[in-house]
Order: C-alpha cells, then sequence, then structure tokens
C-alpha cells in the first residue's frame, strides 16, 4: 500500500549517491586538467620567454656586428674619400701648373715668328736662309709641339678630374646612405622592451622594397672603393707624367732658345765681320778714287800743256810756208817742224791713258756705290738682329712650371 504511494518523480537514494561521486570525479578530473593545463602553460610562458630572450640577444648581438660592419665600410669609404679629395686638389694644382706653362710658351712663340718676320726685311745678299732662321724654325716647331702636348695633357688632367670627381660622388652618397643606415641602426639597438613608445607596426613584416642580399650590399661599397682606388691610382699616374712633360719641355725650350741665342750671336757676329770688311774696302776705293782722280788731272794738265808747243810748231810752220821763192826749201827745220807738230798732235789725240783712267773711275765709282749700297744691307740686317731680334729675344722667360 505504501509502494503504491510513492510519488515517482523522486529518486531513488542510490541515484543520489551515484550523482554526487560523478560530480566529485567530474570536479577531480577537470582540477587535474586544469592544474596540467596551468602547468604546461607555465613551462610554455618560460620556454616563449627564454626563446624570446635569446631570440632577441640574438638580433642584438646581429644588429651589434652590423653596425660595426657598417661603421667599418664608413671608415674605409671615408679614407677613400680623403684620398680622392686630397688627390684631386693635388691634380687641380697641376692642371694651373700645365695651364701656366701653356699661357708660357705663347709669348716665345710670339718672339720666334716675329722674328721671322722681321727678318724677311733684310734685303739683297742678306735674305739668306741661314742658321738662325733654320734654328727660328725649329724653335717655332718645338713650340707649336709644346702647346699641342700641353694642350692634350691638359684635356686628360680635366677628365681625370671629372672622374675623380665622380668618383668622390658615389663616396659620398654611399657615405650618406651608411650614415643614415648607421643610425637607424643605432635606434634599433637603442630600444628596449622598457622602451616608451614602441608600437606594433603589422606592415613592417612585408619585404617591400628594393632589398639586397648581403652580399651585393658589400659588392655595392667595394665597386665604390675600387673606382676610387683605380682613380687615385690613375691621377698618381698622371701626376708623374706631368711632372716629366714639364721638366721636359723646359729643359727643351731652354735648349732650342739658347741654339736660336747663339745662331743670332754668331750672326751678327759674321754680319759685323763682313760690314767691316766692306768698310775696309770702301775707303780703300775712296782712296784709290781720289788718286784716280789726281792721275786725271794730270793727265788732263799734261795734255793741256802740250797745247802752247802745238801753237808755237804750227805758227812757225805757217810762218816760214810765206817764204818767198827758192827760200820755201824744205830744210831740216821745216822737216823738223813737222815732225814736231805730228808728233805733238798724235800725242794730243792719244787720249788712251786719259780714257782709261776716266774708265777706271767709273769703276771705282760704281764699286764705291756698289760697296755703300752692300754696307747699307749689312746696317739693316744688323739692326733687325741685334736690335729688333735679338733685345726683343731678352724678354723671353722660360720658368720651371
Amino acid at each position: 500500500m505504501a509502494r503504491l504511494l510513492q510519488d515517482p518523480s523522486k529518486l531513488h537514494p542510490s541515484e543520489w549517491y551515484t550523482a554526487n561521486q560523478m560530480q566529485r570525479a567530474s570536479t577531480e578530473s577537470q582540477k587535474s586538467r586544469s592544474e596540467c593545463m596551468i602547468a604546461e602553460s607555465w613551462r610554455l610562458v618560460d620556454e616563449i620567454e627564454k626563446t624570446t630572450q635569446k631570440t632577441q640577444s640574438d638580433v642584438n648581438k646581429k644588429l651589434e656586428q652590423r653596425r660595426e660592419e657598417i661603421k667599418f665600410w664608413k671608415q674605409e669609404l671615408d679614407n677613400k674619400l680623403e684620398q680622392i679629395v686630397h688627390e684631386t686638389e693635388i691634380l687641380l694644382t697641376f692642371k694651373n701648373r700645365l695651364e701656366r706653362a701653356l699661357e708660357g710658351c705663347k709669348e716665345p712663340l710670339v718672339v720666334a715668328q716675329k722674328c721671322l718676320l722681321y727678318r724677311q726685311r733684310r734685303v739683297g745678299i742678306d735674305l739668306v736662309h741661314d742658321e738662325v732662321e733654320q734654328q727660328l724654325l725649329k724653335e717655332v716647331e718645338v713650340l707649336q709641339g709644346i702647346i699641342a702636348l700641353l694642350g692634350r695633357t691638359l684635356e686628360q688632367t680635366n677628365e681625370q678630374i671629372r672622374l675623380n670627381r665622380s668618383a668622390k660622388y658615389d663616396l659620398d652618397m654611399d657615405l650618406k646612405d651608411k650614415f643614415t643606415a648607421l643610425t637607424i641602426d643605432d635606434y634599433c639597438a637603442s630600444l628596449t622592451n622598457d622602451t616608451p613608445h614602441i608600437i606594433y607596426a603589422d606592415d613592417a613584416m612585408k619585404l617591400e622594397g628594393n632589398f639586397i642580399s648581403p652580399e651585393d650590399w658589400i659588392d655595392f661599397t667595394n665597386v665604390n672603393v675600387e673606382k676610387a682606388d683605380k682613380q687615385r691610382n690613375n691621377s698618381l699616374a698622371l701626376k708623374a707624367l706631368i711632372d716629366g712633360i714639364l721638366s721636359q719641355i723646359a729643359n727643351d725650350m731652354r735648349k732650342q732658345c739658347e741654339m736660336v741665342n747663339n745662331a743670332f750671336r754668331n750672326r751678327v757676329k759674321e754680319v759685323k765681320d763682313a760690314k767691316h770688311k766692306l768698310e775696309t774696302l770702301l775707303a780703300m776705293v775712296m782712296d784709290e778714287t781720289a788718286s784716280q782722280e789726281k792721275n786725271i788731272a794730270a793727265l788732263k794738265k799734261a795734255i793741256t800743256d802740250k797745247e802752247a808747243p802745238v801753237k808755237v810748231a804750227q805758227t812757225r810752220l805757217e810762218a816760214r810756208n810765206h817764204r818767198p821763192n827758192v827760200e820755201l826749201c824744205y830744210d831740216t827745220v821745216h822737216s823738223s817742224l813737222m815732225s814736231e807738230v805730228q808728233e805733238i798732235t798724235k800725242n794730243i789725240q792719244r787720249q788712251d791713258a786719259l780714257a782709261q783712267a776716266q774708265t777706271e773711275l767709273k769703276g771705282l765709282s760704281r764699286r764705291q756705290l756698289s760697296l755703300e749700297e752692300e754696307i747699307k744691307v749689312k746696317e739693316n740686317t744688323l739692326y733687325i738682329d741685334e736690335v729688333l731680334c735679338m733685345q726683343m729675344r731678352e724678354s723671353v722667360c722660360i720658368n720651371n712650371y
């Protein structure tokens, strides 16, 4: 009757015990799993912390190595930049030396050309292709060759300066980039986990831009360094070449200038000697002319002096031709008078000596004119060579450049 009256919705006590046991078992299981999870979490946190610290330490080391690497190459670039700047500055002084040398060749060339032009004013026999003219022509040729050589060397120097500046530009740009990169890496090295204002940057993981490999990075700087070294070595070689050229051209110019001056001195001496000999001959001719003039005067006087005797003889003959009759005798007196008249007349008419003397006098006059003209030619030559040319050449100064 009691079983029939039991509420069907109520559970049996055994079920209650079973349910409690299940709750306890489930809770203990959950607690156990939670404890395991907590232990695993602490282990994982500890592992992640250690890994993060290790990774960050490794990154810091690599960052420091990178900074040292950048500093090394930056120092290399600084050294090469200093060297190329120094060489360029020196090369600019060599360029100035070349320009001064080129300018210094102009005056000697103008003087040599003027000398050749002045010497075209020589006249007569003195307009000769002598040693002076040969040396002047050689001097013009030497100077023109030197000017051409200096011009080519100056062009080569300008090109080398341009190449040096190009290498300097590349070094400057590389150094600028290295400085920026080092500044950035210095900033990165200064960052710590406690640094304020550090942020998340999700986009930082994207490899955008023209990233290059470390090998290419080194090669790029190596190319700039090698280019600077090459241009520096070329500059050193060019400086040695310029030194040699400037020394050689100064020697060549001095040597040829002295050759010309010696030729002038010898030629002036020759012309003076020739002029002196001509003046001696002129004095002899003038003396001989005076003697000949006296001789002609004496001959003319001798002829004049014969006029009276012939008049006397002819007057006597004329008078005796009037003797009368038989007295008109061809006696010894008449015969002698005839002979006297014939002899004196014949002597008067014989003017060969006088004519010859007058011819000689004309010849002496012509010789005097010829000698005087030749002396004027020599004076003109001396004026050109000694006054115009040699005095002008005294202003020529050949320096070491």
